[in-house]
């Protein structure tokens, strides 16, 4: 199994990306992951207070690589896809890259989905208005360290400035415009042999429960990314019917 890191900004097309990666019965690329907070906590765990002590006292030798290295076989355990795709915009933060390091592999791969801070913005503000709740204030959306925004652009902020190759950067307009010339870059950055995707009739291969969501239809996704119909101006392209977003 070769794991890929899912990453970057909300409102950039990672469900999207998701659902067409998938097509691929060699990928899995599912919703939300849980992955990279399990193993920060357990290594956090063995790296601090009485369970270190323990450890070292036991002599169980790498038993803390060993532990934390477990937890994304054991999360995808009846997975059989030969690549998964785990989806966290935690994966770009300093900590978290070299976790991947430590634990995963020396040569981490994690695609990076980017966007106009002011539209994306303006998408939950119209997510919201759709969904018939009240707008967030701009102070709360600005918290310092917060989902959904300030904390991922930290970490898409520390990609763009330490990217040794490791990261792919995938800009949201380019992904609505060309989503094959997009898919054919993740291809090419991960190594993976090619596969013939389809940009219509997009299904989700893996539902979420979205009630433990605050937003009702929050990773939604259209069926078809069309090229005829003029979007909304804040989705900073033309001809284009965004999808999934």
């Amino acid at each position: 199994m070769t794991f890929v890191a899912l990453s970057g900004l909300p409102r950039t097309g990672s469900t999207l990306l998701s659902a067409i990666l998938s097509q691929n019965p060699e990928i899995h690329s599912e919703g939300h992951s849980a992955v990279c907070q399990l193993m920060w906590d357990a290594h956090v765990s063995c790296e601090s207070g009485w369970a270190k002590k323990a450890i070292a006292s036991s002599l169980r030798k790498d038993f803390q690589k060993h532990l934390v290295k477990a937890i994304p076989d054991v999360y995808y355990k009846n997975v059989t896809a030969k690549h998964i795709v785990d989806k966290s915009r935690s994966w770009t933060l300093p900590a978290n890259v070299e976790m991947l390091r430590r634990y995963i592999t020396d040569d981490p791969k994690i695609i990076v989905l980017v966007r106009p801070v002011e539209d994306i913005v303006q998408s939950f503000r119209d997510l919201r208005k759709r969904n018939g709740l009240s707008p967030v204030s701009e102070e709360e959306m600005w918290m310092p360290d917060t989902e959904p925004l300030t904390r991922p652009l930290a970490g898409v902020d520390y990609a763009k400035e330490h990217n040794s190759g490791e990261y792919l950067f995938v800009e949201f307009s380019d992904f609505m415009r060309d989503p094959k010339t997009t898919v054919s870059r993740i291809y090419d950055f991960c190594g993976w042999e090619k596969f013939e995707h389809w940009f219509t009739g997009i299904k989700k291969s893996h539902n979420e429960d979205e009630s433990v969501w605050e937003i009702p239809n929050l990773h939604e996704v259209r069926e078809t990314i069309k090229n005829d119909t003029v979007l909304k101006k804040f989705f900073c392209t033309e001809g284009l019917e965004v999808v999934g977003v």
